[in-house]
This record gives structure tokens, C-alpha cells and sequence, in this order.
């Protein structure tokens, strides 16, 4: 026969107005991150900076790819591919307003941006080749900030939402490149064939 657990007892969201008050006024220089913040702070600034050059990185290649599109299909997927790249500016903005909040240092400095950036930057020959470079790099953008909205659990609560954006986008961005490489994958083939 199965017994129901026991009833828990409920307790008030804040016991201590007065208490939350007091801390608040502490370590003021902090700013954003109060004695609640759980996560290594360090870590998660050094983790927003390699964010920080992934997404530099994914700009700089989207806007290579869109400015060296040719072909039939060339301008369709450079408007797409521009709109990636202004898209990729604004996540690399939230990895740059995240890492002063946490009281970091943003890291611009293009020396060992290819080295701190998850993604490559492949310049790709052909509009297919950028394509397929473009998804590969949004892939491997999916994996690593699902590794990191891992990590941060709810440690650090406010950067695992703004890294859930990023990676709803980079998602859709992934999707976006998977159907413009099925779409030129087909017509290359019917082309060979003529």
C-alpha cells in the first residue's frame, strides 16, 4: 500500500526584507552580481569572451560570403547571408553587455580572435562552399552553447536566458543554411546534367 509523503511545509518567498536590503547595499561596486550569483564569475566571462570571437568570427565570414556571392542564386543568399551576419553583431553585443555586467573586460583585440572562436572562418570557393561552411560554423555554435547553457544551469541565471536566445537563433540560422544547401545542392546537380 503506498503512503503519501508528507505534507511540505511552505515558507514565505523573502523572510527577511530588512536582511535583503542590508546585502544589497554591500559590495555595491558589484553591480549586477550580489551574493546570490553562483557561478564562477571568472569562467563565465572567459566563456562570454570565446562567445564573444565566435560570433566576431561568423560576421566577418558571413559578410566575406556576402560581398563574394556570385551566380545564378547569388543574390538571394547574399541578402541571407547579410542578414546572418547583422544578427551574429547583435549576439556578439549581448556577449560584450553580459561580460561588463558580470564586471569583465570585453575581448575585441583581433590578435588570437581564431583561436578564442569556437567557429572557424572558412572563406569557402564556391556560393555551395560557403554554404556548407556557413552550417558547419552554426553547428558547431548549437553544441557549444548548448555546453554552455549546461554549464551554467542555474548558476547564473540571467546569462543561460541570453545564451537560450543566441542559440534559438543560431538554430534557425543552421535551418536556414541546411535548406539553401539542399536548394543549390539540387540545381548544381540538374546543371551538371545539361
Amino acid at each position: 500500500m503506498k503512503t503519501k509523503p508528507a505534507k511540505e511545509e511552505h515558507r514565505p518567498f523573502v523572510t527577511d526584507i530588512q536582511e535583503l536590503r542590508r546585502r544589497a547595499r554591500e559590495h555595491m561596486e558589484m553591480g549586477a552580481v550580489t551574493s546570490g550569483y553562483n557561478a564562477d564569475r571568472e569562467t563565465v566571462i572567459r566563456i562570454l569572451n570565446e562567445v564573444l570571437a565566435t560570433e566576431i568570427v561568423c560576421v566577418l565570414r558571413y559578410k566575406r560570403h556576402y560581398y563574394m556571392a556570385t551566380g545564378i542564386h547569388a543574390q538571394a543568399v547574399a541578402q541571407e547571408f547579410l542578414e546572418h551576419a547583422n544578427e551574429e553583431q547583435g549576439h556578439a553585443d549581448i556577449a560584450a553587455e553580459r561580460i561588463t555586467q558580470l564586471g569583465g573586460e570585453p575581448n575585441f583585440n583581433p590578435e588570437g580572435l581564431a583561436t578564442r572562436s569556437h567557429a572557424q572562418y572558412v572563406e569557402g570557393k564556391s556560393l555551395l562552399d560557403m554554404v556548407r561552411e556557413d552550417l558547419v560554423a552554426e553547428r558547431v555554435a548549437v553544441e557549444s552553447y548548448n555546453e554552455i547553457i549546461r554549464y551554467l544551469g542555474n548558476d547564473d541565471p540571467t546569462t543561460r536566458i541570453a545564451m537560450e536566445q543566441i542559440l534559438a537563433k543560431e538554430e534557425e540560422h543552421a535551418d536556414d543554411m541546411k535548406k539553401l544547401l539542399e536548394t543549390l545542392s539540387k540545381d548544381e546537380r540538374f546543371a551538371d546534367h545539361s
